[in-house]
C-alpha cells in the first residue's frame, strides 16, 4: 500500500472516537504539556495562586500532568490586604485540601515598615510588584506559573508562553523569544527568572466551558448573589476600608456577579441572574467585553497601563 493509499485509509471516519481531541482538548493537553516542560527545565517553579478562577484552572491542570503524585509547585500568593475574603477563604480551604505548601507575600508589611506607601486613590494592585518580586527572590523561584490570557488585554496578547524576565523582574518586549512548534526556550541567567502562562491560549470563555466539564469549585462569589455595592466610574464596587464608599456616593444592594476578582478597590461587580456555570456559560458568550475591560479600574489608568507594570515586573 502506497503512503497516499495508507494516509486516505486513515481517514477521519476510521479514526477511533477516543483519539479525536475536540477544542478543550487541545487547550488541556498544551497546557499539560507547558506544566510537564516548566518540571524538566527548571528547579524551584512555583504556581501563582489567587483563588481566581485561571489560577484555579492552572492548578486543576497541574494536578492532572502529574497524577497521582501530589502537586510537585508550591503556591504563591500577593495578599494585598484588600482581597474579597471569599476568595481568601476558598484560598486556604484549597490549601489545606491539597496539602500544597502557600507562600503569602503581604503587601500590607511592606505598607507598615515604610517600603511602600499608600496610593491617594486607594487601590494597591501596583504596589503588588515589590512584593512579589522580593518573594520571588528569597525563594529562588525561578519559574513562575501565571494565568494569564491572551485574549484579556493587549499587553498580555504581546506576551509568549515563556516570559523572560530580567533580574529585576522586568519584561522588555524586544526579547521575546520565537516559540516555533510549541518548543519553548527557557534559558536564563543567574538572577533572571521566567514566567509561564500555560492558559495564553485560552478565552474566557474557554475557561469557564472547561470549569463545567471538570465540575471545578469556585468562590461563590462568581455567581449572581446580593451584594452592598456602590458606583464608581461605571463600575460596581464594594465598600471596604481601603476607603470607598466616598461621601457623595451610596450604596445599594443589587443581584451581581465577578468576572474576576483582585484587589477589592479596583474589581468592579457587574448586574447579573447567573447563579451557576450554565448561565455564566451564555453570559460570557454573548459579553463583547473582556472581563478586565469589563471590571478592572487599575487597566483604565492609561492606554499602557498593563504594559508599564509589566514592564516593572508585575505579572
Amino acid at each position: 500500500m502506497t503512503n497516499t493509499v495508507a494516509a486516505q485509509a486513515l481517514s477521519a471516519d476510521t479514526v477511533p472516537a477516543t483519539y479525536v481531541l475536540d477544542h478543550l482538548d487541545h487547550l488541556e493537553s498544551e497546557a499539560i504539556h507547558i506544566f510537564r516542560e516548566v518540571a524538566g527545565e527548571f528547579e524551584r517553579p512555583v504556581i501563582l495562586f489567587s483563588g481566581g478562577k485561571d489560577s484555579v484552572v492552572m492548578v486543576h491542570l497541574a494536578r492532572k500532568a502529574f497524577a497521582p503524585a501530589p502537586l510537585p509547585f508550591p503556591l504563591l500568593h500577593v495578599d494585598t490586604g484588600h482581597n474579597f475574603p471569599e476568595v481568601l477563604d476558598y484560598r486556604d480551604a484549597t490549601v489545606d485540601r491539597l496539602g500544597a505548601r502557600l507562600v503569602v507575600a503581604q503587601v500590607q508589611d511592606y505598607l507598615d515598615d515604610g517600603r511602600l506607601r499608600e496610593r491617594p486613590d486607594g487601590t494597591r494592585n501596583p504596589l503588588q510588584t515589590v512584593p512579589l518580586l522580593d518573594a520571588i527572590e528569597e525563594n529562588r523561584f525561578d519559574a513562575v506559573f501565571g494565568g494569564g490570557r491572551r485574549d484579556e488585554e493587549k499587553a498580555r496578547a504581546k506576551e509568549r508562553v515563556f516570559s523572560l524576565r530580567d533580574a529585576f523582574g522586568a519584561w522588555d518586549p524586544r526579547r521575546q523569544r520565537p516559540e516555533l512548534w510549541d518548543l519553548y526556550n527557557g534559558r536564563h541567567t543567574a538572577g533572571e527568572h521566567v514566567r509561564v502562562f500555560p492558559l495564553s491560549n485560552w478565552t474566557e470563555l474557554d475557561v469557564w466551558r472547561y470549569i463545567a466539564r471538570e465540575d471545578i469549585e469556585l468562590p461563590e462569589i462568581y455567581y449572581a448573589h446580593e451584594r452592598e455595592v456602590f458606583q464608581r466610574d461605571g463600575m460596581w464596587l464594594t465598600a471596604g476600608e481601603w476607603g470607598g464608599p466616598k461621601p457623595a456616593e451610596t450604596t445599594e444592594t443589587r443581584l451581581v456577579r465577578y468576572r474576576t476578582v483582585g484587589d477589592m478597590s479596583c474589581t468592579g461587580a457587574v448586574e447579573s441572574d447567573a447563579a451557576d456555570v450554565e448561565a455564566v456559560i451564555l453570559e460570557v458568550a454573548a459579553s463583547r467585553l473582556t472581563e478586565r475591560g469589563a471590571t478592572r479600574a487599575d487597566d483604565r489608568l492609561s492606554e499602557a497601563a498593563m504594559e508599564d507594570r509589566k514592564r516593572q515586573g508585575y505579572f
